[in-house]
């Protein structure tokens, strides 16, 4: 097909200039492909007509692009919907507790604390240690044996003489008995208010901050209430 001229733009009651300011993205419409498509059929010299199959060759690539941008909107549309969603169902969780990865904690120990370790397989005997921020080990919690699988524990907030602790700063290292008679360290989740929720602008991702313990994305959220 042979380019698109001054001419043909004028036949069509525009000029190059306005051409251009009319499409910001500087690409043609179906509509105005059709219409330019129409006046070069009009305006072809009859002695060198245009070859159908080169015509409907581009007609039919025409509309698969624009199928193609069309869809692409359908996603985006559909993205948005979902993350609007997920946005929505966030928001329900605010003042909510959740089970949160995560082995240290700003907490007063008045209110007590609820956690779990994740056991990949069972283990007849595990410890969950309490530490101050000094380091110092404050309460052993034996849970006796466990199966695999995430196991919940709780503390009182007192040491092992019964003596209610002071606000500050805790650790939870939990602890597993295995086959061989040796021991392994296991991830900790800590249960904790949820303060506020809030939207990436990027990629849409969902961020919780945590009471006492910080930002922690959505998808890691292991257990709500």
């Amino acid at each position: 097909m042979s380019a698109i001229t001054a001419e043909t733009l004028a036949k069509l009651g525009l000029t190059s200039q306005e051409s251009s300011s009319q499409k910001k993205d500087d690409r043609l419409g179906q509509t105005d492909f059709l219409k330019l498509m129409v006046t070069q059929l009009e305006n072809q010299d009859p002695f060198k007509p245009m070859e159908s199959g080169e015509f409907l060759g581009q007609l039919a690539q025409f509309g698969t692009v624009s199928g193609i941008e069309d869809l692409q909107k359908s996603f985006k549309d559909f993205s948005r919907s979902i993350v609007s969603g997920q946005a929505l169902q966030a928001a329900a969780l605010v003042d909510r507790n959740v089970m949160v990865p995560g082995d240290m904690i700003i907490m007063d120990p008045a209110q007590g604390q609820r956690g779990a370790v994740n056991l990949q397989a069972s283990s007849s005997d595990v410890v969950v240690g309490v530490y101050n921020q000094a380091g110092q080990l404050v309460r052993r919690l034996p849970m006796g044996s466990q199966e695999a699988g995430l196991r919940q524990f709780q503390w009182d907030g007192r040491d092992e003489s019964g003596a209610l602790q002071p606000a500050g700063i805790y650790e939870f290292v939990g602890v597993a008995a295995t086959s061989g008679g040796g021991s392994e360290a296991l991830d900790t989740y800590l249960s904790a208010r949820v303060e506020s929720v809030s939207v990436g602008s990027n990629n849409g991702s969902l961020t919780l901050q945590v009471e006492g313990v910080g930002e922690i994305d959505f998808s890691k959220v292991r257990q709500i209430g």
